[in-house]
């Protein structure tokens, strides 16, 4: 029995461990933290192929929204994923060509994406303020597109990983390396010292990822850019679906609470960086959000947040076997809620059966290594 650890108890990790344990792999899940308390649990967490290119990056989003609608059928029902489409509009002259261009390419593509007017905008969001809507503006509708509670989701997956197929999940367990032996991985070594024997590391820390493996492994260059959000307390907003409007863009986010963020603030955060929710940031943020929601007239932020988004240096993911280092699997990927179910048993595939999926093609490691 190949013995796998998963670094990374995040949407991506858990997705993997579940998938690598189900395929009869002895795996263990070693976490810094909790589940889900990277980046995974401070994401706008839109699944979409939405502006995604080259093509085979289009494609790979694709099949990851595919295998979340797909979860339904293997666990009976999927709390964490909401498909509700998404919407998106423009005003400026010059974002409203580039949204048609995008538009005709999605549709070349077989996306479903397609135009509505503000009357069929009114009947998918009656709460939203139809006057604040610019009559310039175009509406784009892509039915097909929703959001992930990422922090449930892997929740989820690490349960049913345990439950049944025996893996184990140890958290405050920080990796600093990989552990090698002629070249060849023996195991995972903590911040103590010690090291957990594995056949196979997987490394699914995101923007941690080359902290992980510190100058044991070959490190993926990265390109993190920082995100800024904003929590409501529950409001009696009835907001169905994410919309995308000119700088914000605002999602449920359960039980009531809705998620806000405003790209133009992310350039006053210099990384991760503490504020309180009455800050001037979140203010902007909510008084955006408010002209085109009413109902959160005198809302106050319950919770504000930063993140720093895993982006390897082209944009792309990276997913697959590090060169010069046997045994030793990475995945960083900006992409990570709308690829992690399909990502699961991509790499399961790989690491399992060692079938190459023609999918991860050309987004290996590889690129970046001489």
């Amino acid at each position: 029995m190949m013995n796998v650890i998963v670094v990374g108890a995040g949407i991506v990790g858990s997705s993997i461990a579940y998938r690598v344990a189900q395929g009869g792999a002895k795996v263990t899940v070693l976490e810094a933290s909790r589940v889900g308390a990277g980046t995974s649990g401070v994401s706008f967490a839109w699944t979409n192929a939405n502006n995604k290119t080259p093509r085979p990056y289009h494609d790979l989003n694709v099949a990851g929204m595919r295998a979340h609608a797909a979860l339904k059928d293997e666990f009976g029902s999927t709390p964490w994923f909401h498909q509700s489409g998404s919407l998106e509009w423009r005003v400026d002259p010059a974002e409203i060509a580039a949204q048609a261009k995008k538009v005709e390419r999605l549709r070349e593509w077989g996306y479903a994406a397609e135009f509505i007017d503000k009357k069929r905008l009114q009947e998918l969001e009656p709460e939203l303020a139809i006057d604040a809507v610019s009559d310039e503006a175009q509406i784009v509708f892509c039915p097909e597109e929703g959001w992930v509670d990422p922090v449930q989701y892997a929740g989820a997956m690490l349960r049913a990983a345990r439950q049944h197929y025996g893996a184990a999940l140890k958290t405050g367990v920080k990796v600093t390396g990989v552990e090698t032996r002629n070249g060849r991985v023996v195991g995972a070594r903590d911040d103590t010292g010690a090291v957990h024997a594995a056949d196979l590391v997987i490394n699914c820390t995101g923007r941690w990822s080359n902290d992980t493996v510190s100058e044991t492994a070959p490190n993926v260059p990265l390109a993190p850019t920082v995100g800024f959000l904003v929590f409501t307390p529950p409001v009696g907003v009835d907001l169905r679906r994410p919309f995308h409007a000119p700088d914000v863009d605002v999602r449920p986010d359960g039980a009531g609470r809705l998620m806000i963020r405003k790209d133009s603030l992310d350039d006053r955060f210099a990384g991760l960086e503490s504020r309180l929710p009455d800050c001037e940031e979140a203010k902007i943020a909510l008084a955006s959000a408010t002209e085109l929601l009413p109902g959160l007239a005198g809302v106050e932020a319950e919770a504000v947040r930063t993140t720093v988004r895993p982006i390897p240096a082209d944009g792309l993911s990276t997913v697959g076997p590090a060169r010069g280092v046997d045994g030793y699997y990475v995945v960083v990927t900006h992409s990570g809620v709308t690829l992690s179910p399909f990502l699961g048993q991509a790499v399961a595939d790989e690491v399992l059966r060692g079938r190459e999926r023609p999918e991860l093609a050309q987004f290996r490691p590889s690129r970046f290594q001489a």
